[in-house]
């Protein structure tokens, strides 16, 4: 017969009931949410914990139940802000009893700690290098933490402004003619860069740096011949770049300024036939000191669980049933 598995024993001090209460949600909500994940069990006595299930699992457990106390101090934890600490950290950071985050980005509306190992990685990259690749699926962070970097940036007055640069290509659909100014005609494509900013600056903030064109918005294809000194410059939706607008875009780089480029390679929308410039410039740039690739997995999304799930199904199909070359269907129909 197999031996029963020891308990983990531990206990977390310093004992404040109105901080575990927060900790352990209504109708101890936070904690079962953190059975489920980590496929544990729970038991507690005020702060002396008993965990069962794989060691594995366990220790992840009281490295998680240990980070969210300390989050108590001065936040009210949420069965939201639970699921954001395991999808962003997952079970192999929560693992690590190193994994602490160890980066913090400073806003007008408070500090932001990128969680989870690739997202350290990230954060760390754009601190130490000038020109940064942000790759991977939808929902990892990789825009909203280059926007965090670039108001830190900003705060800390490294840089004098912000640029948010979008290829202005649609997503599977024509929109048609879209009224109103230069800003206005792409305002819809930068939303999820004005969103960011919002939320770390404030609405009028945002609207007054705007005025003064300390953050200003440029379509892609209106940088070329301009130099971009003392800048953080951000470029999103990469993978809708030509090979001749990411070199293009590179090549505005100048003195004191940072770049950070965030796309989803799987997630092209140019016309079909023509290739990415981020697939492109991932295989050009791969060996350049001073250029930092940061690649998310599908278990880095820090949406809905449904989203990282529906990442990777459509990566299992992808891999199960290639994609056919151009004009194979169209010859089939000609020799049928």
């Amino acid at each position: 017969m197999n031996a029963p598995i020891e308990p983990h024993r531990f206990t977390i001090a310093p004992f404040e009931a109105r901080r575990f209460a927060n900790l352990c949600g209504q109708f101890d909500e936070h904690l079962r949410l953190i059975e489920q994940r980590l496929a544990i069990e729970i038991r507690n006595r005020g702060n002396q914990f008993e965990l069962l299930g794989e060691p594995k699992h366990t220790q992840a457990g009281e490295n998680l139940l240990r980070r969210l106390y300390r989050e108590t101090h001065g936040v009210d934890l949420t069965p939201d802000l639970v699921h954001l600490f395991l999808q962003e950290s997952g079970l192999e950071a929560l693992a690590d009893p190193h994994a602490e985050a160890g980066v913090a980005l400073r806003t007008r509306k408070g500090l932001i700690r990128p969680r989870g190992a690739n997202q350290q990685r990230y954060v760390k990259a754009i601190l130490d290098n000038d020109i940064n690749f942000g790759i991977g699926p939808a929902g990892t962070g990789k825009t909203y933490l280059a926007v965090a970097c670039a108001v830190d940036a900003l705060e800390r007055e490294q840089v004098r402004r912000i640029l948010l640069v979008r290829p202005a290509v649609e997503a599977g659909e024509k929109l048609g003619f879209l009224p109103g100014d230069l800003a206005q005609k792409i305002d819809p494509y930068l939303r999820p860069l004005y969103d960011a900013l919002y939320e770390m600056l404030g609405f009028e903030q945002v609207a007054k740096l705007i005025e003064r064109q300390v953050i200003e918005i440029a379509p892609l294809a209106y940088m070329r011949g301009r130099t971009l000194n003392n800048s953080f410059i951000i470029l999103d939706e990469s993978q809708n770049t030509t090979l001749e607008q990411m070199k293009m875009f590179l090549t505005r780089i100048g003195f004191g300024s940072t770049a950070v480029i965030t796309g989803d390679i799987t997630q092209v929308d140019l016309p079909r036939g023509t290739r990415s410039g981020l697939a492109h410039v991932m295989e050009v740039l791969k060996d350049i000191p001073g250029i930092s690739f940061t690649r998310f997995q599908p278990k880095d999304v820090v949406r809905h669980p449904l989203v990282q799930r529906i990442v990777e199904a459509y990566e299992r199909f992808e891999e199960l049933n290639p994609p056919r070359p151009q004009g194979e269907r169209q010859e089939g129909r000609r020799d049928a």
